[in-house]
């Protein structure tokens, strides 16, 4: 499902470049905010998986 998303906003952004038009500020402005959107949101789910690998290793090594 992420990965679908991720495929649908890759190819509106190239859609979006490929275009003649001139685009404004506001344009850009939702794009980066998307952008920040998609980052803040896997950083949250991948930053808790990555601790508790690194839980479940520090308990296994001794000392």
């Amino acid at each position: 499902m992420f990965l679908d998303q991720m495929l649908k906003l890759y190819v509106q952004a190239q859609l979006f470049f490929k275009r003649e038009e001139g685009a404004s500020g506001i344009e850009y402005a939702i794009i980066v905010a998307l952008v920040a959107l998609v980052i803040v949101g896997a950083g949250a789910g991948l930053g808790d998986k990555i601790k508790s690998i690194f839980d479940s290793i520090a308990t296994k090594m001794t000392t």
